[in-house]
């Protein structure tokens, strides 16, 4: 019984000595650099326009003051420009992949431990196939706000709108803004 209890009593102490020794562990964050930044990155891409939202993931890459898009999202631009369904999975189909660069400056913020990026988003232009003939499409896309990549979860946040798209030097009209918003993407 003894025995028992000089155990009982040392497991206990070896426990709060444990707990204590915990209590002055404290989160110090490593401060960003610039070069952080640059990698792969995996990310959740919301897509929305109108009221239709859409889920995926994609991948991108940085480096130096450019986030590269080697397969941009086009499925909801190609469904304003030729909004017959089937007619618009053709097309997808016949486009493959668009590669879409966006350019950015950086600047470290060490109170809140992040980067903070402003874009300086360039037109995407491709040629869609349209019933047999090859039209000139543009995509004029702009950033209202500023991005993020965060020192503690090594993460990038940003968000893109494709505010106007012209075919053949035509505007469509009617039109609905799309909406690209990554709300987290993760470093591999």
């Amino acid at each position: 019984m003894k025995k028992l209890t000089v155990l009982n009593f040392l497991m206990a102490a070896i426990t709060a000595f444990l707990l204590t020794s915990c209590n002055d562990d404290r989160y110090e964050p490593v401060p960003v650099k610039l070069s952080d930044m640059s990698g792969n990155y995996k990310a959740r891409l919301i897509t929305s326009q109108g009221g239709k939202i859409n889920e995926k993931i994609i991948d991108f890459v940085a480096k130096d003051t450019i986030i590269t898009f080697k397969d941009f999202p086009m499925r909801e631009i190609v469904k304003s420009i030729i909004t017959d369904p089937v007619k618009a999975d053709t097309a997808l189909a016949h486009l493959g992949k668009i590669e879409y660069k966006l350019n950015y400056k950086s600047k470290i913020n060490l109170d809140q431990n992040v980067i903070e990026l402003t874009f300086e988003p360039k037109i995407l232009a491709f040629q869609i196939p349209i019933e047999g003939v090859v039209k000139n499409a543009v995509v004029k896309l702009a950033t209202k706000q500023k991005g993020f990549f965060v020192g503690y979860d090594w993460s990038v946040r940003f968000g893109l709108e494709a505010e106007k798209i012209t075919v053949d030097g035509v505007e469509l009209n009617p039109y609905q803004t799309i909406k690209y918003d990554i709300p987290v993407s993760v470093k591999y």
